[in-house]
């Protein structure tokens, strides 16, 4: 049994986690956990649920899509808490990588049996401040995707990645991107350069499909240009990690990476966007701890 707080968020998935809760309430207190239950308003106010839950040692349970899962993480990693995830977003996409159920009611057996486990943490440093993730980092092509699916109505559901893709595409024209990879400069026109922590996103996308989230490193996903028709062939390939054999496609492995291109991008990491150009994107190695299956 543990002290849980499960810091929600309702509107997440389209209201799925608010339909999700009676019954995750029920599988938690059913399994004996002394559980509080604090709905967010905004992710400051997560900032604050969370900072509470760790006074009050409890373990901060995030509930809704990867955003607030990330911004929870970031806090419990500063305030030196403990982190549960419970999915209750489109792509929940951190619970792929973690190893976690998709089925919320399920992923609650997690927190009984699980074992707490040092993950890696991202951060992306910009002139708007510093934000962790757990996911992808990424600019370019990604960015006006996730710009556009911000738009797109919940009930696409995990196809409102696939949809921004291929409505992104149309009007995409190649960016130049300059970058530094531990210091080595990297310059490349394409489509995006993405900067991953777990190595999945969008839903299922196995973006960066070697990617660990406990080897103390990120890795780095580049996309030189192609035609779209080439671009298309090869998108069905990013759910299967296949795409890295494109030779367009090139992955490298660094702890920080620096990010800057030829017109203005806002920097997306765990669906949201998290900063501007130019932009560092680092990681923190086993920064938060996490209960996980064991």
């Amino acid at each position: 049994m543990r002290r849980l707080q499960l810091v929600i968020n309702p509107s997440a998935g389209g209201g799925r986690a608010a339909s999700l809760q009676p019954a995750v309430e029920a599988a938690l207190h059913g399994a004996g956990h002394d559980l509080v239950v604090t709905p967010t308003t905004s992710l400051e106010h997560a900032d604050e649920l969370t900072r509470q839950a760790v006074a009050d040692d409890r373990v901060a349970v995030a509930m809704g899509g990867d955003g607030i899962i990330g911004r929870v993480a970031g806090t419990v990693a500063a305030t030196g808490g403990v982190l549960g995830v419970l999915p209750g977003g489109r792509g929940n996409d951190f619970c792929r990588a973690a190893g976690l159920p998709q089925d919320a009611v399920e992923a609650c057996a997690v927190l009984s049996s699980g074992v707490e486990q040092a993950v890696d943490l991202g951060a992306v440093t910009s002139a708007t401040g510093e934000v962790a993730f757990l996911g992808i980092a990424s600019i370019g092509f990604d960015s006006d995707v996730q710009e556009r699916v911000l738009s797109l109505p919940a009930r696409l559901g995990r196809l409102v990645y696939l949809y921004g893709s291929l409505a992104t595409v149309a009007s995409w024209r190649h960016a130049v991107f300059t970058c530094t990879v531990d210091g080595q400069p990297l310059v490349v026109r394409g489509w995006s350069v993405a900067v991953a922590n777990s190595g999945v996103y969008g839903g299922g996308m196995r973006l960066a499909p070697d990617a660990s989230l406990t080897d103390g490193e990120l890795d780095v996903v580049t996309t030189a240009a192609t035609g779209r028709l080439a671009f298309l062939r090869a998108l069905p390939k990013v759910f299967r990690g296949t795409h890295v054999d494109e030779p367009t496609v090139s992955v490298r492995r660094a702890r920080t990476v620096g990010l800057a291109a030829d017109r203005p991008f806002r920097v997306f990491a765990d669906g949201d966007p998290v900063g501007t150009l130019p932009a560092t994107v680092s990681v923190r190695p086993g920064a938060v701890r996490v209960v996980l299956p064991g």
